[in-house]
């Protein structure tokens, strides 16, 4: 039986992925920046349900707004029943690729109007694992994006990223080709360009899907951890925080889980593995030492976890 073509595979994924996260939902909002993953996605999308295209102009590269504005054409002409450009100022901290992401996804989520659908592909799920592996980030982030992380839905993380450029072509489509993805100085451009192809040709292909498989069964996991963390965490809580010897008699991957979700909590953002096992030790391997420093919310503030008559406790500090 001959394979079927990019659309209907594209048609397939979005039709099931709905069918499966979002059975109540009459419409949805699609995140469209121009490129071939976007461009196919939405064309497909706004076949499928009433549609609403939201462009984000980061405002980085010279001709944005008319990438901008041909991307809302094209998602009009595609059925949509409405387009809108989103201009974002891109400013903060963990660099130019953090930054742009962050300005993105408030700038969906504060115009949106139901889920929005993301074009998150295999290809992409890939280099996000890589990206954990690399900087040592713990399970959770080399588990990778959700599928379904309400409002964000992901119906394309099972389809390879060369599905949705033969799709563009299928249907006569001319997607945007982002400089950046290509440019050496990000990151991500580098692991697309040239690790993981290095990895496919040394370890004889299939490491894209290996490394979206990994993603899977890390995430089932740490699902599971998180719900028996989230039955314990009010058996270790006091009123002054959280009391370590409740915390040490748990099993360590389910008292780390207990700590971040308590720093989560209490305000804390950006927590690395190496945060939460540094405050583990103020449970496991207590000698008086001191707290433990952990991002704010909290502009010009940090917090610091520590450790006071037996109780874990969490102050503000400014900086």
């Amino acid at each position: 039986m001959d394979r079927p073509g990019a659309v209907a595979q594209l048609r397939r994924a979005v039709s099931e992925f709905a069918q499966n996260q979002l059975g109540g939902t009459d419409s949805w909002c699609v995140a469209l920046s121009g490129g071939p993953d976007s461009l196919a996605l939405t064309a497909v999308a706004a076949a499928l349900r009433p549609t609403t295209a939201l462009i984000v102009d980061h405002g980085l590269q010279e001709d944005s707004a008319r990438v901008a504005e041909t991307a809302r054409a094209q998602a009009v002409s595609l059925g949509c029943r409405s387009a809108e450009v989103l201009r974002v100022e891109v400013a903060g901290d963990g660099g130019p690729e953090a930054a742009a992401r962050a300005a993105r996804y408030a700038a969906l989520e504060s115009h949106r109007d139901g889920p929005v659908l993301l074009a998150h592909t295999l290809d992409d799920q890939a280099e996000t694992v890589l990206l954990g592996l690399g900087r040592g980030s713990g399970a959770r982030s080399i588990a990778g994006m959700r599928p379904h992380d309400p409002p964000w839905c992901r119906p394309l993380l099972s389809v390879r990223r060369a599905v949705t450029h033969d799709a563009c072509t299928e249907l006569g489509l001319t997607p945007w080709q982002d400089p950046h993805n290509v440019d050496r100085r990000f990151t991500r451009a580098r692991l697309r360009g040239e690790v993981l192809p290095l990895l496919e040709d040394v370890l004889g292909g299939g490491v894209a899907e290996a490394l979206a498989r990994t993603a899977t069964a890390l995430r089932e996991d740490t699902d599971l951890i998180d719900a028996i963390a989230a039955d314990a965490l009010p058996t270790v809580t006091t009123g002054a925080g959280l009391d370590t010897a409740a915390l040490a008699a748990l099993p360590a991957p389910v008292r780390r889980r207990v700590i971040r979700g308590w720093l989560l909590a209490g305000g804390a953002i950006g927590l690395t593995d190496k945060q939460i096992r540094g405050v583990d030790t103020l449970v496991t391997a207590w000698r008086g030492q001191g707290g433990v420093a952990v991002g704010s919310k909290l502009r010009g503030q940090r917090l610091f976890a520590g450790r006071h008559d037996g109780v874990l406790t969490l102050r503000q500090q400014a900086i």
